[in-house]
């Protein structure tokens, strides 16, 4: 008897429909799985035999031909356990056949049984409703998040049992499982920390004001215990809050990678994403034989933190340059090509030396020139180059942290940056791909980022001093767009213009003790 039940793969952010199809045939007992499977796929046998014995159910007689079509599509992973075992179920008489066309089956199973969750529910329920099949059957554990796609019913099941008595019940399906979308994406819109606990260092929470304001890439620089990790950390929190759309996007990269929490179905806050130094390139950037998202895309619509940069790989670092510029990363394989979306903020920090003492007056720097011009030589210019705001981070001194005065609260400064990305909004109405200052390309510059004369003869005089890049002209520019846009301006004055020098003074400054 011949049987197919519908299921599903992942590529990158998308699914794709595979076909499980079962004979069963009269012989000698036998067993085959072909289709392309990889090593859990071929595991399965074992999982489903002991499965099916254990569920009070009859493993079929005879010889089994389990093809997972399209047969050129590498399959991988667990979820195809459910749809095999209904297969040979329902090739035996023991499960019903009506439903299998309507609706994609996923789920791991155990030994006894029972279901386990499996990764991308939500990716392959955008599938199904785009193919205008009916809706999935899975594991619980993934109901809430394929339940967000609205227009197809959800089917959370237990076990194996639970799914053939659901299919056998054509005339008198349950209710399908709901979920209550706008709450899930409201209730966890918090944050822990907050820019309130911060003391002193006035002027680099206004450069993360003016980075999150636009959507600027930013390097903090300073000695060790400045408090650069700790203002980093609480970067997210002065960042518009996602949108729905952003959320799902966010949501189907962490799916597919496996990355949300347990009994969460959106990610609902802007991630932040802070690798250790060691990590590989294809762990930043994403790889392996079937690709899976790195880090970058991790941070899609949040931000990606680089503590102790120099300590960084400098071939880890390089893969940065094109996704910084794209937005995207390609990852090709001999027999596929992957895209992931990377539309992330960059923010970095450093120590300005070895020692992490130059430039600090309260402690003596113990490096010579050649040593602090090794350490930041690590990082290459045309890195530098793409990060638009450089700043310094100074020792905080005694009386600002013995003082009983706060600083802002995070919500404050975040009121003040929802309204400048507003005015952005406005300005890019209509412009596919831009969001922010920082998206801007060489024809939004020229027609958003004009200056007066003396706007344009302070910027000549910088760039002759500081020796800076074509890329950096651009980038002063886009920042000095976003000052503007924070103090309501409709034009880029002098003094928006000097403040955004300000923040590639270092380019020539430390850069090269």
């Amino acid at each position: 008897m011949f049987t197919k039940v519908l299921s599903s793969a992942t590529f990158g952010v998308n699914a794709h429909l595979i076909e499980v199809e079962t004979h069963v045939e009269d012989r000698s007992p036998n067993f085959f799985l072909v289709g392309l499977p990889d090593n859990a796929v071929k595991e399965s046998r074992s999982r489903i035999t002991a499965a099916i014995r254990n569920s009070d159910l009859k493993f079929p007689r005879g010889e089994l031909t389990i093809n997972l079509a399209p047969a050129d599509i590498k399959k991988e992973g667990s979820a195809y356990d459910l749809p095999i075992a209904i297969g040979m179920l329902g090739a035996s008489g023991q499960c019903g056949l009506e439903l299998l066309s309507k609706f994609v089956v996923l789920g791991e199973l155990a030994l006894d049984g029972t279901l386990r969750p499996v990764h991308g529910a939500l990716v392959i329920a955008m599938e199904v409703k785009k193919r205008g099949l009916r809706g999935v059957i899975l594991p619980r554990s993934n109901a809430k998040e394929a339940a967000l796609v609205e227009g197809i019913e959800i089917y959370p099941v237990e076990s194996l049992k639970e799914t053939v008595d659901l299919l056998s019940a054509e005339s008198d399906m349950p209710t399908p499982f709901h979920v209550n979308v706008q709450e899930l994406f409201n209730r966890d819109q918090r944050h822990a920390i907050d820019f309130f606990d911060v003391k002193g260092q006035e002027t680099v929470k206004r450069a993360l004001e003016v980075a999150a304001a636009g959507g600027h890439n930013i390097i903090l620089i300073g000695p060790p215990g400045s408090g650069k990790t700790m203002l980093a950390k609480r970067l997210p929190t002065i960042l518009p809050p996602l949108s729905f759309d952003e959320a799902l996007e966010t949501t189907k990269i962490h799916s597919v990678s496996g990355m949300l929490p347990p009994d969460s179905a959106l990610v609902s806050t802007r991630p932040f994403r802070s690798p250790h130094h060691t990590i590989s390139d294809s762990a930043l950037v994403g790889g392996g034989t079937i690709p899976r998202p790195g880090e970058i895309s991790l941070a899609h619509h949040g931000v990606l933190f680089l503590d102790e940069l120099p300590e960084f790989a400098r071939n880890v670092l390089e893969v940065l340059r094109q996704p910084l510029e794209d937005a995207k990363v390609t990852i090709s394989r001999s027999k596929m090509s992957v895209d992931y979306p990377a539309n992330f903020m960059l923010i970095c920090a450093m120590n300005p030396c070895p020692c992490g003492n130059h430039g600090n007056p309260n402690q003596e720097c113990t490096c010579n020139s050649i040593q602090i011009q090794k350490y930041v030589g690590k990082i290459s210019g045309p890195l530098l180059d793409r990060i638009d705001i450089h700043v310094e981070v100074p020792a905080v001194r005694y009386n600002e942290l013995a003082a009983k005065r706060t600083g802002e609260a995070s919500s404050t400064i975040r009121t003040r940056v929802v309204e400048s990305r507003e005015r952005q909004k406005q300005r890019f109405h209509g412009r596919n791909g831009l969001f922010c200052n920082a998206d801007m390309q060489s024809r939004e510059i020229k027609e958003f980022c004009q200056i007066d004369e003396a706007g344009a003869s302070l910027l000549k005089t910088a760039m002759t001093k500081l020796g800076l890049s074509a890329r950096a002209y651009d980038r002063i520019l886009k920042v000095s767009r976003t000052i503007a846009d924070l103090a309501g301006s409709e034009s880029i004055k002098p003094e928006h213009l000097g403040e955004a020098i300000q923040y590639r003074s270092l380019d020539r400054g430390m850069y090269n003790t």
